[in-house]
């Protein structure tokens, strides 16, 4: 009898959609119901002050495979994914505030206007690349919070504006653990587009230019066609992720969109794995909770040595920015590919070969 917690040897695909298939094992599809389940059953088992930070992990997580199907898939280099992340934020507040519309039309045309601003702004990644594309992303945060801070009688201006709790039918969305479970859904459905892309054309055409750009180009991929497409994908998700962040914390201010911002989601791709949706994930846990653990860690030493805390306060910038060079050296495919060497030894233990 067959085995069917068994990957078979070989390749005996004979068609696209056998290839596509995200499991190909009963295994695979009980694993991933039991990841799911566990995600869902989490806010039953914890406090209310960490469900908050675990819905902060899940909406950066939203914003961090957004930028990974960017930078990780197609090798473009974006520093600029605070500005859109703003952008999707205060769509979703202008319409929501201003014009009164629902959360449920304001979120996706949030991340449409942020899709077409990021399509925009990625037009010139066709003579650009490396550095030089950083730069011009750069210049987009500028343009754009400079648009947003100054445009008061649409933005507030520096003052910012002010949100609520979205709502289905008459109960509003106000507890932490409601809001979770929102950011949490939309991140698996972002999860499952994103692990879907690399298995379609559009995705294989996004490695192909990441991989040698020109050599893609002889082989008939549209650089400019798919260049752009990842500019208008990432956008998208980065602007849900904006939005739903505008929402959970119930304000909207240029500050809070600052380059700071983006250096922090560059950081969650590359210490979570480029080119990895489960690296994204854990990236973005890993620097949404480094700070508060961190910040623990300091209050415990201050109480022991009070006369220190302002050099402790400072020694956790240092952390921060200590953890990413050390993860660029020594590991540079991030947290994801230590994970997957931790599950090789399991799985071969107690053998060494």
């Amino acid at each position: 009898m067959r085995n069917l917690f068994v990957r078979e040897s070989g390749n005996y695909k004979i068609s696209y959609l056998d290839d596509a298939k995200m499991f190909g094992t009963t295994s695979g599809k009980i694993k991933g119901l039991l990841i799911v389940a566990m995600v869902l059953l989490l806010p039953l088992v914890t406090t209310n002050y960490w469900i908050g930070l675990l819905t902060l992990c899940s909406i950066s997580a939203i914003g961090a495979i957004g930028l990974n199907i960017l930078t990780g898939f197609t090798g473009q280099i974006s520093i600029g994914v605070g500005a859109f992340l703003g952008v999707g934020g205060y769509t979703s507040a202008i319409l929501t505030s201003t014009y009164g519309l629902s959360f449920w039309i304001s979120l996706p045309l949030a991340g449409i206007v942020t899709a077409l601003i990021g399509g925009l702004f990625g037009v010139p990644s066709l003579r650009l690349k490396g550095l030089y594309l950083a730069i011009a992303t750069l210049a987009a945060q500028v343009i754009i919070l400079f648009v947003i801070s100054r445009w008061d009688s649409l933005t507030g201006g520096t003052a910012g504006m002010v949100l609520n709790r979205p709502k289905v039918g008459d109960v509003s969305l106000t507890s932490n653990t409601q809001y979770y479970y929102l950011c949490v859904i939309i991140l698996l459905l972002t999860v499952l587009y994103a692990t879907n892309l690399l298995r379609t054309r559009t995705g294989r055409a996004f490695l192909a230019v990441r991989d040698r750009d020109i050599a893609a180009q002889i082989m008939g991929i549209n650089l400019f066609k798919y260049k752009v497409m990842a500019f208008v994908i990432s956008s998208f998700f980065v602007g849900i992720s904006g939005a739903l962040l505008a929402h959970y914390t119930m304000i909207v201010s240029p500050e809070l969109y600052n380059f700071h911002v983006s250096i922090e989601y560059l950081a969650m791709i590359l210490i979570g794995g480029l080119g990895s949706v489960f690296g994204s994930i854990l990236g973005a846990a890993f620097i949404t909770l480094l700070p508060v653990l961190l910040g623990s860690f300091v209050d415990v030493l201050a109480a022991f040595m009070p006369d220190f805390y302002q050099l402790f306060s400072a020694f956790k910038d240092f952390v921060f920015g200590a953890v990413i060079i050390l993860f660029l050296i020594f590991e540079p495919g991030g947290l994801a590919h230590i994970w997957l060497n931790f599950k090789k030894y399991f799985k071969l233990w107690p053998f060494s070969y």
